[in-house]
């Protein structure tokens, strides 16, 4: 049986074109960047021009956009320098921010102690604007906000407009995690409120192991990794060339094709949503699914019994990829931070599976999967 791919939150298939793209730095372009003779000047250029044509797509100047490993690095990064190099000394975030953040501002809670606090959210998971704005003023401690664009479970959309013009207002640096949301939404960096975003190529059918950070150019920080002078001196490490190669491409791809493909993808997520709703008895949906929500994750609930409790280990059993917010891939519940911040009550009442959708995905794909849910449950 052919297996269906629903979890392209998690990572995307590499898209053929970008592969093509990637093959001559894979085979005979092979030179280190810092070498100074051909092979390192064909690398070299090859590197800018992917630079550049990133900062295009995002509305930003090549000299703002660094590529890293990742959207990990790249947070870790951005939080990191905003502690140590703009001076700030208190963090308000979400509870519903992906680890690599979190686990990055607790990490520097507990070792340099800086204070940390947590904005409100509603019970269909947006960020209580007015509570940030009192978390704001309530102190004069330079202070970093990091709010995630998109969320990676429930895929509730947080105006980072709105966020970085508080920002603004109380003096606070900003850092976004975009992951989810470069190579699927339009962005203007320059007419956007904010001091750091990051980007995974995986994300939007480009390569693993490939990210960028966007830093605003009104902010000079140290490099989060040692060693050589790569990236400006911003980042150490000979350059991953067809990772970076493939990411402008990927981004490159995702823009020409972004209105088809949303169009596309979000009528997908609108008709498993509605499958779900006359098939399975019970199902409910998390986030603002039919709101300010990015088209191509649907997060749904399923009534907790004996039988959903598996729900997703006889999805796979059946060739099926999905992932849960509440996971028992191995008869033990793993609660899911974002899900349980909106609903203490979550592991108790429901099973939560998160459907990611892509171009790549078929209505007789999600006819397939909604009928097989109905035989599981």
């Amino acid at each position: 049986m052919q297996r269906i791919y629903f979890d392209n939150a998690a990572t995307t298939p590499l898209d053929a074109e970008v592969l093509d793209a990637m093959m001559p730095y894979l085979t005979t372009h092979f030179g280190n960047p810092s070498s100074i003779y051909s092979y390192g000047r064909e690398t070299r250029l090859a590197v800018e021009n992917a630079r550049k044509t990133v900062a295009k797509i995002l509305g930003a100047n090549p000299g703002e956009i660094f590529f890293t490993s990742g959207g990990t690095e790249s947070t870790n990064t951005a939080v990191c320098a905003a502690i140590n190099d703009l001076g700030c000394e208190r963090i308000i975030t979400s509870p519903l921010e992906h680890h690599a953040t979190l686990h990055t501002v607790e990490h520097l809670h507990k070792q340099k102690g800086i204070d940390l606090q947590f904005v409100k959210v509603s019970p269909d998971g947006h960020i209580d604007l007015n509570d940030l704005e009192k978390l704001l003023s309530a102190s004069n401690k330079k202070t970093l906000v990091t709010l995630m664009h998109a969320n990676n479970e429930i895929g509730n959309i947080t105006d980072i407009h709105a966020v970085g013009e508080l920002c603004k207002k109380y003096n606070a640096v900003f850092h976004s995690d975009t992951v989810q949301t470069v190579g699927h939404f339009p962005f203007n960096l320059h007419a956007t409120p904010v001091d750091f975003i990051n980007g995974a190529g995986h994300k939007f059918h480009g390569p693993k192991g490939i990210g960028i950070i966007y830093i605003s150019e009104k902010n000079k920080i140290s490099p989060f990794i040692q060693g050589g002078s790569q990236e400006r001196n911003m980042r150490a490490g000979t350059e991953n060339i067809y990772g970076i190669v493939g990411f402008a491409k990927a981004l490159e791809l995702a823009t020409k094709n972004y209105e088809a493909d949303k169009a596309y993808i979000c009528g997908l997520k609108n008709y498993m949503l509605q499958q779900l709703q006359n098939n399975i008895e019970g199902v409910s949906f998390n986030g603002d699914y039919a709101g300010s929500s990015l088209y191509t994750v649907l997060s749904a609930n399923f009534p907790k019994n004996e039988k959903s409790e598996l729900i997703l280990f006889n999805l796979d059993i059946n060739n099926i990829c999905a992932s849960g917010g509440s996971a028992c891939t191995s008869g033990a519940n793993v609660s899911s931070h974002v899900i349980s911040a909106i609903n203490p009550n979550a592991d108790i009442d429901f099973v939560t599976v998160r459907f990611s959708f892509s171009r790549h995905n078929t209505k007789e794909e999600i006819d397939t999967v909604v009928s097989k849910l109905k035989e599981i449950i």
